[in-house]
């Protein structure tokens, strides 16, 4: 079947404006967005830009807009977009490097501020630190984040506050707050409570829509507030 392809074209460097650029493309039902995309690139232009890495839904690399939608090109099956023409765009609120590619160092940045690794000041065990199955649990959900920042570029707050950290960064801060063996739970929680940082969040849900590895994010970002206001606010 063909596939007709509507994609977003922008060089910074050269381009004064975006423009948008069509092609047609031969494929199968069960093939994906990104065969799809990688057969333009390599069989009819070359200069398309976009990120792929292991195409199989782990890496989170080839994060976009399809057809006004958040998602990974490597999950997504022509069969879904079979009866229409498909738009590719780039994650919005994110730079854009080239056509689809976009300056992803902000959205690192923010899942840097809080610190994702673990934070002991007890002297370390002579094996590894034990955790229980049933706070291994706590966590199972959120440690699926593979950053491919769909759910940052849906978040309708994204647009109205630049400044906001994001779902994404909250979600690796809910994954060491409630982390059994971090030992830094009151101090992570007092980094979150600041103005561009846990509260703006309104419960859109669009984030929790898109993301790809169905973790709750909404439902995390409520969680960390309440513990703020259960564990913070009333010490």
């Amino acid at each position: 079947m063909d596939m007709k392809f509507r994609i977003f074209r922008f060089d910074p460097e050269v381009d004064g404006e975006p423009r948008y650029q069509e092609y047609t493309v031969s494929a199968e039902p069960g093939e994906r967005i990104l065969d799809c995309l990688n057969r333009i690139k390599w069989e009819q232009d070359g200069t398309l830009s976009y990120r792929m890495s292991c195409a199989h839904g782990v890496c989170g690399s080839d994060g976009m807009r399809i057809n006004g939608a958040c998602a990974l090109a490597c999950q997504k099956l022509v069969k879904e977009y079979a009866d229409t023409k498909v738009t590719l765009e780039p994650l919005p609120f994110f730079r854009v490097l080239k056509d689809l590619t976009v300056d992803v160092n902000a959205f690192l940045d923010g899942i840097m501020y809080f610190r994702p690794w673990l934070i002991t000041l007890s002297d370390p065990p002579e094996k590894e630190r034990p955790q229980s199955q049933e706070d291994a649990k706590r966590v199972e959900e959120v440690i699926r984040c593979i950053l491919c920042a769909c759910c940052t570029g849906a978040c309708p707050v994204m647009q109205e506050n630049p400044y906001y950290v994001g779902p994404a960064a909250l979600v690796w801060a809910f994954r060491h707050v409630f982390d059994s063996r971090d030992e830094q739970k009151i101090e992570r929680l007092k980094q979150l409570d600041f103005a561009d940082g846990v509260w703006p969040c309104v419960n859109h849900f669009e984030c929790t829509r898109v993301c790809p590895k169905k973790i709750p994010v909404t439902k995390c970002i409520n969680t960390l507030k309440r513990e703020i206001e259960t564990t913070v606010k009333r010490s």
